[in-house]
Parts: structure tokens; C-alpha cells; sequence
């Protein structure tokens, strides 16, 4: 079968088209044929030894979603055929902290695409806590792609514990965790603003529903404080917009951060965070609940799923120079050939 595979760490050139074998299911597992998948920046970072894959050439890809294809042996609840989405985060499946779901935790936990071949094959085996049945009414582009961003973007609101009207603030928005962000925090009913660079982005979010946007390298932290400030902001630049980011919260705000994409290191006014009372939550992918519940909100929920453009499988890396480029809004697709 046909699989991008990064041969080396230079960069997107890096990436080839390769004839790999096929994969089989071993117990408990089960086979996906992939109908669409999806970019991630994650695959950027990879593709630059950010981090290396443990050994090369290695198949990135994050998001999937096709059909059961193969079986392994002692998997009940399957058919072949069977519409399934790829959930990307794997763990040991035994830990106390597995067992309690908080797979995050788990000594063992790996990303699909980083860690463990991805879905930019034509094929792929995951354990069946991993293939959670696609919705009917779900288009396959959605289904293909919403899952790591709406999910990692599910679990900061639920740790910082947005409530119906409440003030979400969403730093840089356009891209797949803070399209998300933005879309989920409608569905909640929260009052949403948002940032970025880019005007055509900010007007875009307006037109989604956000009250408002700002320039994320103006002093937009006084400008969310003067409209009445924020409950929480989820933040995944970094060290270039936290200092305004925490003067944007309110008094007893929350900050969820999953991200770094300014730089990895932050030089922190420590009286703003302890006087002002504020949180910071640290914050990466989700666990299987969240997951499902994520696929719930974007189904039947009012979330929606922002797809940027669709590629075929054979222009992945025009795909990829595209994300790279930064001026999508939301998820970029690949789709695979039947």
C-alpha cells in the first residue's frame, strides 16, 4: 500500500510517497481503511525532528476516519465495513490512571503520528478503544479531521470550566485547536472574542459569531479588559502573547495553554499571576470520553467543524505547504483514494 513517510527531519521536503507493507490487526485491534484524513501542525513539528520520530522513514498523520477492513482476533462489536473515526491517543490500557481514563497521564501515552505510524497510509491498525463508531449524518471530510483539534480544544473549556455566559477570549484564531475553541465556546453559549493577526481571520470569527476581535501583537489585553475582561482564555502561541493573555483574564481567570508555537520558554510577572489570583492551566489532546464528546458536539451539538480545503491524497504536500503558510482557517483535509 501507498504511504507518505518522512524519510528525514529537513522540513517538508522530507516527505516521500512510499510503497510500505500492509498492516495487520493483531488482538484486539482492528483495521481502518482511511477515507480522509487530516493536516496538523503537529506534522510540521515532525517533519522538523520536533520532536525526531524514534526511527525513520516514519508515517505522521493525526487525524483519520474510514472503514473496518480487517479484523483481529478476540474483537467482539466490529463488522467489516463498519464507519469508525480514529481517535489519536493511545496508552497502555492497564494503569490506574488508564483504567480511571485519564490516559493523558499514562507513562505510556503516545500520539497517532508521532509516536506510532499516522493516517497518511491508505491503511492503519488501532485497538478498538481507538475506533469509535462515525455518526451517520457526519460528513466524511469532518469526520476525517475534527478530532485532535475539537478534542484538545474540548478539554481546556473543561478544565477551565466555562459556563453559559460567561467570556471566552480564543489568542490567534484560524487554526484547528482555536477554530474549535471559538466554535465550541458558541455552542456553550459563552461570549466569545477572539485574536489574530490576520484581519481576514478576525473579520471571519466575527461573521462565525465572536463579539469581537483584536490584533494579537497590539495591547489587546487592555482592550478584553476594558469590554469586561475574560473568564478564560485559551492561549496555544505562547511566550508572544501570554503577558497579554493573563492581563486579559479576570480577576480569578482561568489561562488554558496546549501550545507553543512563539517559543518555548516564558519569562513570567509572578505579582500578576498570584495577586490577580489566576490560573494557569497546562493543557494536551484528551482522553476517550472527551473525545466522544467532542464527536457529540460537533455532531448534534451546534460545534461546528471549520474545513479549511481538501486535498487528494497524491497533494499532501501541497496540503502541507498550505498549513505551513498559516493562512487556513481551520482544518485542512486529505482525501484518499477509495
Amino acid at each position: 500500500m501507498k504511504a507518505w513517510q518522512l524519510t528525514d527531519t529537513k522540513g517538508l521536503e522530507s516527505f516521500a510517497l512510499n510503497d510500505v507493507d500492509e498492516p495487520e490487526p493483531g488482538p484486539g485491534e482492528v483495521r481502518v481503511r482511511i477515507s480522509h484524513s487530516a493536516l496538523n501542525h503537529l506534522d510540521l513539528w515532525v517533519s522538523r525532528g520536533l520532536p525526531a520520530p524514534k526511527q525513520l522513514p516514519h508515517t505522521t498523520g493525526a487525524d483519520g476516519a474510514g472503514y473496518v477492513d480487517a479484523i483481529g482476533d478476540g474483537v467482539a462489536g466490529f463488522e467489516m465495513g463498519d464507519e469508525v473515526i480514529v481517535d489519536p491517543s493511545f496508552s497502555c490500557g492497564q494503569c490506574a490512571y488508564c483504567r480511571n481514563d485519564d490516559i493523558v497521564y499514562c507513562d505510556s501515552f503516545q500520539i497517532l503520528g508521532e509516536h506510532r505510524p499516522g493516517t497518511f497510509a491508505e491503511k492503519i491498525v488501532v485497538p478498538t478503544i481507538n475506533a469509535v463508531r462515525k455518526p451517520e449524518a457526519m460528513p466524511w471530510e469532518v469526520a476525517g479531521s475534527f478530532g485532535l483539534a475539537t478534542a484538545t480544544a474540548l478539554r481546556m473549556i473543561e478544565r477551565t470550566e466555562l459556563k453559559p455566559g460567561q467570556t471566552l477570549l480564543v489568542v490567534g484564531v484560524g487554526g484547528g485547536v482555536s477554530a474549535a475553541a471559538l466554535h465550541l465556546g458558541l455552542a456553550m453559549r459563552a461570549k466569545v472574542y477572539v485574536t489574530s493577526r490576520s484581519k481576514d481571520k478576525i473579520d471571519w470569527a466575527v461573521d462565525e459569531g465572536a463579539v469581537a476581535g483584536f490584533d494579537s501583537e497590539s495591547d489587546f489585553g487592555a482592550e478584553v479588559t476594558a469590554a469586561g475582561g475574560a473568564d478564560v482564555v485559551i492561549d496555544n502561541v505562547g511566550p508572544a502573547t501570554m503577558r497579554q493573555s493573563m492581563r486579559a483574564a479576570k480577576k480569578g481567570g482561568r489561562i488554558a495553554i496546549c501550545g507553543a508555537t512563539s517559543g518555548a520558554k516564558l519569562e513570567l510577572t509572578m505579582p500578576t499571576l498570584f495577586f490577580r489570583q489566576l490560573h494557569l492551566v497546562g493543557s494536551s489532546m484528551a482522553n476517550h470520553a472527551q473525545f466522544a464528546r467532542a464527536a457529540t458536539w460537533v455532531t448534534t451539538g451546534g460545534a461546528k467543524a471549520q474545513v479549511s480545503k481538501v486535498f487528494d491524497f497524491a497533494d499532501l504536500p501541497k496540503a502541507l505547504e498550505l498549513l505551513d503558510a498559516g493562512e487556513q482557517v481551520g482544518k485542512v483535509v486529505i482525501r484518499h483514494p477509495e
